[in-house]
């Protein structure tokens, strides 16, 4: 039995802080159970690809589900915590997967094609078997999520049955649906288990899981690292540059902000340190630069996957959505980590690099399965497709790369396959659940009540339409930053579609904009104290304050909060998504980058040297009416700008006049103003002190 080393360390740290509960360590019985049936269910997933059943697409997310769900029961205990070692399920779980297994495959066991001829009829061992599945999914998702969605499936529910005793005047009072008529809509028809958001997970999310753990097996998340260590020289910037570049490329690894924030952390915090980073904002940069890995092409988060099923359009076409705003949100951590490097006189730090060409030379294959996606997405081949061949490219270089060594590049990537599959698990859960809701607001039409009633708070406050439109958007962003706080990153966009879209909807907002305008406000939710797991994961590396850590995570991604509510607020918003012609699209880039350099100058405080705070108040309406994008605010915004640009140069060459005379006479000047020029928060060189 091997020590625990820093690779369990960080896995441990990924597992207590990530938005799903953390997994059973099992022995090495039912860990090679679980490994077994992993595996299958991830050949499964591969043969739908090339060989679909015949019996159509429902046929065979009856069958993932049915071989994935009693998994969860397997690898998630029914408490977060455990101190037995090793941590095997017990006879209560085993008796729950034998279950989850028979209800989920009873649609198939029973003969299928009977089994959809009594949609709307069900028999009364339909009904049960149905019952059941619907606690066991709930109960996956506490498992891996915690209480909050079960508790809102369970809600919508209670909704759907006793809707019929509400107050008739209530505009959101219905007929009432009946217990049979609830599973039935859940059990048997596309718009409740089976529904969108697992087939979501079943044909695109498992694969990416998949072509992720490969590439890590593969040795691209070292490499990553490698290549952004020896692009930036020597300097006090360097090692904040290194970690904002190392997460985004880290990310097309993971697709989770916390893994990505960890393991980031592992290696670059340590140089973090030794620059002179408080451990504070040390972390608050870890979480900013690995969040973005849910927001960067090419493999984005999961709600992304179900944003192109929604709207019917190709994968392709929201990984161009998402370029622009991607690059507006690295942009804003750029400006806040370059302010902070100089603040906090950063030092620079010996770090052993290799040539950037030399290491592009051994490695960069790396990067071609990354290039294979967009290619072939180009080309019109489906995302799941794609991913699949990528995969095969990447497995295919590491075994270029190891040589000789065949036997173990196969046990590695076997276990890859098994590994991605089990990754997913959290969400397949949360996706079959989300069916839950999906299918009562369906069925009682609650969607469209709640989209009226939002827009209704903001014409009770003003009949002027665009006032009104900036209302609605506000008051969406605040709602789905508030449900991302309890529910994750897919559940809370899924909940969000069918309330918030139909909303904006109604205020002429484009299908694109709207959908990527919640999007990044459920994935900016992660970010968002009190439950900012990314930074409480940081926080865990660094050894920093969570709280702290949590405000300097929100303050590095302040920009991307802003952002986004230009793709709705205005028909030049549409630019940021590349939907308007390439001229547009130039000055409505440079504007968004002007007012994400603002919003850095307010969040750090630094424009060749401290800014007063007076100053840095003027730089928030220059920021707020840059991102309105219409002549008239871009002009006011410029205005403001130039006005505080002014301001902080006067105060800035009338600080230098006082430090001089300071220095000539002995006086206080060079005491008081010098040492608020240069020296690190927190009073001190050592970080956290």
């Amino acid at each position: 039995m091997t020590k625990p080393g820093k690779g369990d360390e960080v896995s441990d740290i990924v597992a207590e802080h990530d938005e799903e509960r953390p997994a059973r360590r099992l022995s090495r019985g039912p860990d090679l159970l679980v490994y077994l049936a992993a595996l299958a269910v991830a050949l499964l997933v591969l043969k739908q690809v090339f060989f679909p059943y015949s019996k159509g697409n429902q046929f065979y997310l009856v069958i993932f589900l049915g071989c994935t769900l009693p998994l969860v029961f397997l690898c998630y205990r029914p408490l977060a915590r455990s101190r037995r070692s090793p941590d095997n399920p017990w006879l209560l779980d085993w008796t729950l997967a034998l279950v989850a297994l028979v209800v989920g495959l009873y649609p198939v066991l029973s003969g299928y094609d009977d089994f959809l001829d009594r949609q709307g009829q069900l028999s009364t061992l339909d009904i049960v078997a149905g019952a059941l599945l619907l606690l066991l999914i709930l109960e996956a998702t506490r498992r891996t999520t915690g209480w909050v969605l079960p508790v809102v499936c369970l809600l919508f529910l209670a909704y759907a049955y006793y809707g019929g005793y509400l107050p008739p005047d209530w505009g959101i009072a219905h007929a009432g649906v009946d217990f049979s008529q609830i599973i039935n809509a859940l059990y048997n028809d596309a718009s409740g288990f089976f529904g969108t958001p697992l087939d979501v997970a079943a044909s695109y999310i498992v694969l990416f899981t998949i072509y992720g753990a490969v590439l890590e097996a593969s040795g691209a998340g070292r490499f990553f690292v490698d290549i952004s260590f020896a692009a930036f020289r020597r300097s006090r910037t360097a090692p904040g540059r290194t970690t904002v570049l190392s997460g985004f490329l880290l990310g097309t690894v993971s697709g989770s902000g916390t893994a990505t924030a960890v393991s980031l952390g592992s290696i670059t915090w340590p140089i973090l340190n030794r620059a002179g980073y408080p451990r504070e904002h040390a972390g608050g940069l870890l979480a900013a630069s690995g969040i973005g890995a849910i927001l960067s092409p090419p493999t984005l988060g999961a709600a992304a996957f179900i944003i192109a099923e929604y709207l019917q359009t190709s994968y392709l076409t929201v990984l161009i959505w998402a370029s622009v705003p991607t690059l507006l949100y690295y942009l804003g951590i750029v400006f806040a980590m370059e302010a902070d490097a100089r603040r906090f006189q950063a030092k620079p730090v010996d770090v052993e690099r290799g040539d950037p060409w030399r290491l592009l030379l051994r490695g960069g294959y790396h990067f071609l399965s990354l290039a294979i996606i967009v290619v072939f997405l180009a080309l019109d081949i489906p995302p799941f497709a794609a991913v699949v061949y990528a995969t095969g490219v990447a497995a295919l270089f590491a075994l270029i790369a190891r040589q000789r060594d065949v036997r173990g590049w196969a046990v590695d990537m076997v276990g890859a396959l098994s590994r991605g599959v089990r990754s997913a698990l959290p969400v397949i859960a949360v996706c079959a659940a989300a069916g839950v809701i999906t299918s009562t607001i369906t069925k009682t039409g609650l969607g469209l009540e709640l989209a009226d009633a939002l827009v209704d708070v903001a014409r009770a406050v003003t009949d002027n339409a665009t006032v009104v439109l900036v209302l609605t958007v506000l008051l969406s962003a605040v709602a789905v930053g508030v449900l991302g706080l309890a529910v994750p990153v897919t559940a809370s966009f899924i909940i969000a579609w069918v309330v918030i879209a139909p909303a904006l909807e109604t205020l002429g907002v484009a299908p694109a904009e709207r959908a990527m305008f919640i999007f990044y406000y459920a994935v900016l939710s992660e970010v968002t104290p009190p439950t900012a797991l990314a930074a409480v994961a940081a926080a865990a590396i660094t050894g920093g304050r969570v709280m702290k850590t949590m405000w300097q995570c929100w303050k590095y991604t302040l920009p991307a909060f802003l952002v986004p509510i230009a793709f709705v607020l205005t028909d030049n918003g549409a630019a940021l998504l590349l939907q308007s012609g390439a001229v547009t699209v130039v000055w409505v880039l440079a504007v968004s980058a002007l007012a994400v350099a603002a919003l850095g100058v307010v969040t750090g405080g630094w424009l060749f040297g401290p800014v007063h705070p007076a100053v840095r108040v003027l730089f928030v309406p220059a920021a707020v009416c840059l991102l309105y994008l219409e002549p008239g605010p871009i002009v006011a915004g410029l205005a403001f700008g130039v006005v505080a640009t002014f301001a902080h140069l006067v105060i800035r060459r009338r600080r230098h006049e006082t430090t001089a005379d300071g220095a000539g006479d002995g006086g206080p000047g060079r005491d008081g103003l010098r040492r608020e020029a240069t020296e690190p928060a927190g009073g001190g060189r050592e970080p956290g002190v």
